[in-house]
């Protein structure tokens, strides 16, 4: 490699990495402090629902009221996640404050009257405002901004999971398929880690996954063979299904999105007719398991995803099928929230299920399942398999990657982001 032609560089490198932490801090620490208040209500709600069940009855009035809330004060805010990757790729109208606000509120309801949904779409969207205000606010420049709402991206993602690194790495590679830029990956990690200090300074605290499987117990044919090569096998099997549902959930929730403001002409009647929906999903299933976020639930043998890490626990054959259709239909119809977290239910349940039916360890193929359906659904299988470090350890790092970039290339080019750019095809 030849010498750098800019003798001094790195003092150029030491003040723009001192001037974006300056920007950034404050991203961090508003979009930090939001997201604890977010998630603070998110559990409160829970658990109001959970004592109160007849609040689902509600659920279509709540989808009125939401819908003409963004009616009358969203204006391109109802665009959630999507406008901030379009302001990123090519500046415009920018992102208004109002959408922090406006999206807390509205997930918030959603949940109180049982929609399922998630939450790291309100917690990037509370990221990504911030950003755009302090942008607009500081008169910075337009390729200043866009980097700035990459952190403001980060900031919520790795505040509303705890999982720093995966929000920074996240915040690049989710913009465009096959391609990531670095020049805001500093700034990213900056906004990441700060954020999810703050979070945590608030006394907000994470669910813990654990995967208690150690693979101690194999035996190498050959000793310069380090790792199971049949349980591989079965990682790579599971990988097809991870992304074959990554690819079916984005495929229904567009679907039913589409359809139901081609053949519903009266637009607040879409989620009148969504919650209606859900309540009838509800009583056929005969379980609220699927209601809400899924993360736990309130009868202890429920199905959630923290049951899915257990080998005795009630998951049937089709619980990701069945969150996989309550979640399309709830956002698909209007409602407010992510879609991750009902993937990383998806996820683990069906590698629940994988795993009884392939002879695998229950809790690895449900960690496997919980990052790879979401690595799909998102195209971003780097973040993704750091996402399975920062949640379970590094133990089976080779086992989450190749679970993640296999749901990843067999969930085709679709994608839960319609602002998601392909830059270099799959195939």
């Amino acid at each position: 490699m030849k010498q750098s032609k800019y003798p001094f560089e790195q003092f150029t490198v030491a003040y723009q990495l001192l001037r974006w932490t300056v920007l950034v801090t404050p991203v961090a620490v508003i979009a930090g402090s939001l997201v604890a208040l977010f998630l603070w209500l998110l559990d409160l709600v829970t658990h109001i629902r959970w004592q109160h069940e007849w609040l689902l009855f509600g659920l279509p009035l709540a989808g009125i009221f939401i819908y003409w809330l963004y009616r009358l004060a969203g204006k391109q805010a109802d665009k959630g996640n999507n406008l901030i990757m379009e302001e990123i790729h090519q500046p415009g109208g920018g992102v208004p404050a109002r959408m922090a606000p406006l999206v807390l509120l509205t997930t918030v309801l959603t949940h109180l009257f049982g929609g399922s949904a998630g939450r790291e779409g309100t917690a990037v969207q509370i990221g990504g405002s911030i950003a755009g205000l302090i942008g607009k606010k500081l008169g910075l420049p337009a390729a200043d901004i866009r980097i700035l709402l990459m952190t403001g991206i980060a900031a919520g993602f790795g505040a509303v999971f705890g999982t720093p690194l995966t929000g920074a790495v996240f915040a690049l590679e989710v913009l465009a398929i096959g391609v990531m830029r670095y020049d805001a990956l500093v700034p990213c990690l900056i906004a990441a880690i700060f954020a999810d200090i703050v979070c945590s300074a608030w006394g907000i605290h994470h669910t813990h996954y654990s995967i208690d499987f150690s693979g101690k117990e194999f035996t190498a044919i050959l000793p310069f063979i380090h790792l199971d090569l049949w349980l591989l096998a079965k990682v790579i099997v599971a990988g097809v299904a991870f992304g074959l549902s990554s690819y079916f959930f984005s495929w229904l929730m567009h679907s039913i999105k589409d359809n139901a403001k081609t053949y519903i002409k009266i637009p607040w009647l879409i989620p009148v007719i969504g919650g209606g929906m859900i309540i009838i999903l509800r009583y056929l299933i005969g379980t609220p398991d699927y209601l809400g976020l899924g993360v736990t639930s309130l009868s202890p043998d429920g199905i959630s995803i923290v049951a899915a890490f257990k080998a005795n626990s009630n998951i049937t054959n089709w619980s990701w099928l069945w969150k996989l259709i309550f979640t399309a239909v709830t956002l698909g119809m209007g409602f407010k929230g992510g879609e991750v977290t009902p993937l990383f239910f998806i996820g683990a349940t069906l590698g629940h299920t994988l795993a009884l039916i392939l002879g695998a360890p229950v809790d690895l193929f449900a960690g496997l399942g919980f990052i790879a359906v979401f690595a799909g659904a998102t195209n971003t299988p780097i973040a993704c398999t750091l996402m399975g470090i920062e949640l379970f350890g590094t133990s089976h790092v080779l086992y989450f990657a190749v679970s993640c970039f296999t749901a990843y290339y067999f969930s085709g080019h679709a994608g839960i982001y319609s602002a998601q750019r392909i830059e270099v095809r799959k195939l």
